[in-house]
């Protein structure tokens, strides 16, 4: 058994001393670009090495640096979609704010204008039931508003005020099915009556079928019901039609956009006002 052994480490050490002798040639040996073949073959081993690495860890890396710019691009579009939120916010709250500065101004020179006492109201509350359209305004008895008294904006008639507490009142709009208001048509001076039918346009009834009425006239108040001064705009015909009766079947758009009112008047001491507004062209 201990000769085998012998021949076996014989035959590595034959071995190991021609591995170190080529490798000893192979360093004295010139390739023909004058480089020793010993580098030439390290060289080109290790380049392999490093090509498979490159090969391997390139993308991982590309990936890792992709993910991260993916990561900070995302962050970056977050903050500039917040800020683009934040600025069209602050946009819409100052177009409110002018909104509402216009609002009051026009009230303001309505109030100039008219011949009659009044007192400037904000709208804090509405009424979403169809068929009883009303709002409340926060002003009441302690500022001198009791009910029946006339409900107005810059561009026509709004309603009246049905119940007052100290600092609230509940008006009733014109657009209510239980309103009504004396009513004249500007141009010829016929007169009738507005009746709310729930939405913008109003019936203007007990108009005599021989009347001079025509789509587009001016219809004011009469002051015949005693809430509302004589003058005041309310809308303009929308449709004349006969019924075959002793009235005709009129409609009229209400001036007033029921739906975009924040402030309004109210009217403290009725009387008569003598082109207290501009009727709507």
């Amino acid at each position: 058994m201990a000769l085998p052994d012998v021949r076996q480490r014989v035959g590595y050490l034959l071995l190991a001393v021609s591995v170190g002798h080529i490798i000893l040639i192979s360093a004295q040996v010139n390739s023909r670009s004058g480089v020793p073949v010993l580098s030439a073959v390290v060289f080109g081993a290790f380049a392999e090495v490093q090509r498979v690495t490159s090969s391997v860890v390139s993308p991982v890396r590309g990936g890792w640096t992709g993910y991260i710019g993916l990561r900070r691009v995302k962050a970056e579009n977050d903050a500039l979609r917040q800020q683009l939120a934040e600025a069209q916010l602050e946009i819409q709250r100052q177009r409110a704010l002018a909104d509402r500065g216009r609002g009051l101004e026009q009230l303001l020179e309505l109030r100039d204008r008219l011949a009659f006492t009044t007192t400037a109201a904000e709208i804090v509350a509405a009424s979403a039931a169809p068929d009883f359209r009303t709002l409340t305004i926060g002003k009441g008895t302690l500022q001198g508003v009791h009910t029946d008294m006339a409900v107005i904006a810059p561009s026509g008639i709004v309603g009246r005020v049905v119940a007052a507490s100290a600092l609230a009142s509940k008006v009733q709009l014109l657009l209510d099915r239980n309103a009504a208001a004396g009513a004249l048509i500007e141009r010829s001076r016929s007169q009738g009556v507005v009746i709310g039918v729930g939405e913008q346009l109003l019936r203007l009834e007990y108009v005599s079928e021989v009347a001079d009425v025509v789509v587009g006239d001016a219809v004011v108040t009469s002051g015949i019901d005693g809430i509302y001064p004589k003058g005041l705009t309310i809308g303009r015909v929308e449709t004349v039609e006969k019924s075959g009766g002793a009235y005709r079947r009129i409609t009229v758009r209400a001036a007033v956009d029921f739906s975009s009112l924040e402030d309004v008047l109210v009217v403290l001491a009725p009387g008569t006002s003598q082109d207290a507004q501009e009727t709507p062209q």
